[in-house]
């Protein structure tokens, strides 16, 4: 994994993350902001897939377990997908709420990917 880019995710899902919560708190429905921030993490993670795919190839060895890294991975690449699902059929502020806990949920599995990828030796 690259450090910059892990801090850049890291610090763009807890933005997302309390915006969403903050949002959601003082009673908004889901919108273009709650729901574009919670793409914007998912762009990203579709990123940091190919990131993953090209990194071995370039000399970026894994130190650690590479299927709990793709596991981690897959999980945090599928959780915003299913936030915004969920926000689309509930409509509430709960729903938004939901989202923001999604977006920092994948901030702590992008940086236990990078503790994986960088120190945690298999």
């Amino acid at each position: 994994m690259i450090l910059w880019f892990t801090i850049a995710q890291i610090a763009v899902a807890v933005l997302a993350g309390v915006v969403c919560i903050v949002i959601g708190l003082s009673g908004r429905r889901p919108g273009d902001v709650s729901v574009g921030s919670l793409a914007l993490v998912q762009l990203l993670l579709i990123a940091q897939i190919v990131v993953a795919i090209v990194a071995p190839f370039v000399g970026n060895d894994p130190t650690g377990s590479l299927l709990e890294f793709w596991t981690y991975l897959v999980s945090a690449a599928l959780l915003p997908i299913a936030g915004i699902v969920w926000a689309f059929v509930d409509r509430g502020r709960w729903s938004v709420v939901v989202m923001g806990v999604v977006a920092l949920a994948v901030a702590v599995m992008v940086y236990r990917m990078h503790v994986i990828w960088t120190i945690q030796i298999a």
